[in-house]
C-alpha cells in the first residue's frame, strides 16, 4: 500500500472513530433522562386507565381534540406503535382526525422526549416541543376537519373493519381493577410497580434500534458531514425566507432518515449544531410520523390517495408549527443566540451526568429485576410481549394477533405481526 493510500485509510479510520466516539457520548450525556424518562412513562401506562380511550373521540370538536391530546400523551410509544394504536381507536369509533391528534401527541408530547431535550439542546426546545404541539393538534384538528373526511376515510374504515389481520378480539378483557383505585393503593402494589417496570423495558426493547441509529448517524453528521453541506441545504441571511426554508426542509431529512420517536433528538441537536434554523428543528423533530417506513404503512391502512392527502396535511401541520413557535419564541427573546461548538464531551469526567447515571444505572438495575421477577410480584396479568419487537400490549387491545401452534401471539402493529408471520413462513420451508 501507497504511503499516499495508507494515509487516506487511516484519515477514514479516525473520521469513523470520532463519529462513533460523538455518538457514544451523546448517549452519555442522556443516558439518565433516558431512564427517567422510560421509567415515568411505564408507570403512566400501567397506573393510568386506558379504556375511556376508545369511548371518547367520536368526533374531532374542542373536547374531543384535547382528551386525544391527553390520551396520547400518556400512551408514549414509537412510532410504529402509535400508528397501529391510532388505527385500532379508529376501527373501533374514534374520528379519523381524533385519532391523527392521539398518534401525533403519543410520539411529540410526552415525557421522555422532553427531557432529553433538555438535557441534549436546552430548556428552550423541550418549551418548543409543548408549545409547537399544541400549536401542531390545532392545525391538525382544524386542516383534518376539512380535508381529512369523506368518502376516503369511510372507504378506508371499511377496508380495515374487513381485513381479517386486523382481529379485534384478542382475548379476554384487561382487568382494570388497579388502574381504578386510589393512588395511594396504586403505588403500594407490587404487581402494578412489575407492569410499570415491564412496560418500560418492553418500550426501550420497542425504541432500541431508532437510538442505536439515531446517536449513531448524529455522531457522522457532527463529525463527518462538512459544514458546507449544511450550508447549501439550509439557506442563512435572509430573514424570514430562511425560517420558511428551513421548516419546510426539516421534514424531509426526518423522511429519508428513516430514524422515528426520541431517536430523533440526537439528529437534531447535530443540525442545530450545524446550522439549521429553531423552526427547522422543531419541525423536523415533529416529522417522527412521515418517514418513508411509515409512509408505507400509512398506504397499506388507508389506501394511497387518503395516505398522499394525510401526508399533504401532516407536512404542512409539522412546517408550519415550527414557523409559528420559533416566531413566538423569538418576539420572546427566547431562541438560543449561540450554537455549540460540539454536541456531546469529547470524554469522561467526574460531573453531575456521571454521578446521576450511576445512580439511574442503579435504579435500571432495579426496573430490570422487577421486570424479570413480574410474575412473581403478581404482574403481567392482561399483557403480553410482542415476540417482534417486545413491546409490552394489552391483550384485549392488542393492534393485532396471529396463532401459530394453537398458541396466540400479540403485537403492537400490523408492520410486527406481519414480519412474524414471515418468519414462520420461513421456517416451515425445508
Amino acid at each position: 500500500m501507497s504511503s499516499a493510500a495508507l494515509l487516506a485509510s487511516t484519515g477514514w479510520l479516525g473520521t469513523v472513530g470520532s463519529s462513533l466516539r460523538e455518538g457514544f457520548f451523546m448517549f452519555w450525556e442522556t443516558l439518565w433522562p433516558l431512564i427517567l424518562g422510560f421509567g415515568l412513562s411505564g408507570a403512566v401506562q400501567a397506573f393510568v386507565s386506558h379504556e375511556s380511550m376508545q369511548a371518547k373521540m367520536g368526533r374531532h370538536g374542542p373536547a374531543d381534540v384535547a382528551r386525544a391530546s391527553g390520551y396520547g400523551m400518556v400512551s408514549s410509544s414509537c412510532s410504529y406503535a402509535a400508528t397501529a394504536m391510532a388505527k385500532s381507536l379508529f376501527v373501533k369509533g374514534a374520528d379519523f382526525v381524533a385519532a391523527s391528534v392521539f398518534m401525533f401527541a403519543s410520539t411529540n408530547l410526552v415525557l421522555e422526549l422532553g427531557v432529553v431535550l433538555i438535557v441534549l439542546m436546552g430548556w428552550q426546545f423541550a418549551a418548543s416541543e409543548l408549545v409547537g404541539g399544541a400549536i401542531m393538534v390545532v392545525l391538525l384538528a382544524l386542516l383534518g376537519g376539512l380535508w381529512l373526511r369523506g368518502r376516503l376515510v369511510v372507504e378506508a374504515k371499511a377496508r380495515l373493519t374487513n381485513d381479517p389481520g386486523h382481529d379485534q378480539d384478542h382475548g379476554p378483557p384487561e382487568n382494570t381493577a388497579l388502574q381504578h383505585e386510589p393512588w395511594a393503593v396504586k403505588l403500594r402494589s407490587k404487581g402494578g410497580w412489575a407492569d410499570a417496570a415491564t412496560y418500560a423495558m418492553a418500550d426501550l426493547t420497542m425504541l432500541r434500534r431508532e437510538l442505536v441509529i439515531g446517536y449513531t448517524v448524529a455522531g457522522f453528521l457532527a463529525v463527518a458531514v462538512p459544514g458546507h453541506f449544511w450550508s447549501t441545504v439550509f439557506i442563512h441571511g435572509h430573514g424570514f425566507w430562511t425560517t420558511l426554508e428551513n421548516v419546510a426542509v426539516g421534514p424531509f431529512i426526518a423522511v429519508i432518515s428513516f430514524v422515528c420517536s426520541i431517536g430523533n433528538v440526537p439528529l437534531a441537536a447535530a443540525l442545530w449544531k450545524d446550522g439549521i434554523s429553531f423552526g427547522g428543528v422543531v419541525s423536523f423533530i415533529f416529522a417522527d410520523l412521515i418517514t418513508f417506513p411509515l409512509l408505507l404503512i400509512y398506504r397499506r391502512y388507508y389506501g394511497t390517495r387518503l395516505t398522499l392527502r394525510m401526508v399533504a396535511i401532516f407536512w404542512l401541520v409539522m412546517s408550519a408549527a415550527g414557523l409559528i413557535t420559533e416566531a413566538i419564541f423569538r418576539a420572546a427573546g427566547l431562541v438560543p443566540t449561540t450554537r455549540p461548538a460540539q454536541v456531546a464531551p469529547a470524554h469522561f469526567s467526574w460531573d453531575y451526568t456521571t454521578y446521576l447515571n450511576i445512580v439511574f444505572l442503579l435504579l435500571f438495575g432495579a426496573l430490570y429485576w422487577a421486570y424479570r421477577n413480574r410474575t412473581r410480584l403478581g404482574g403481567g396479568g392482561g399483557y403480553a410481549l410482542d415476540p417482534i419487537c417486545g413491546m409490552q400490549v394489552e391483550k384485549a387491545n392488542a393492534p393485532a394477533s396471529s396463532v401459530h401452534h394453537g398458541e396466540r401471539s400479540y403485537f403492537c402493529s400490523d408492520r410486527c405481526r406481519l414480519r412474524f408471520e414471515a418468519d414462520v413462513a420461513r421456517s416451515r420451508v425445508p
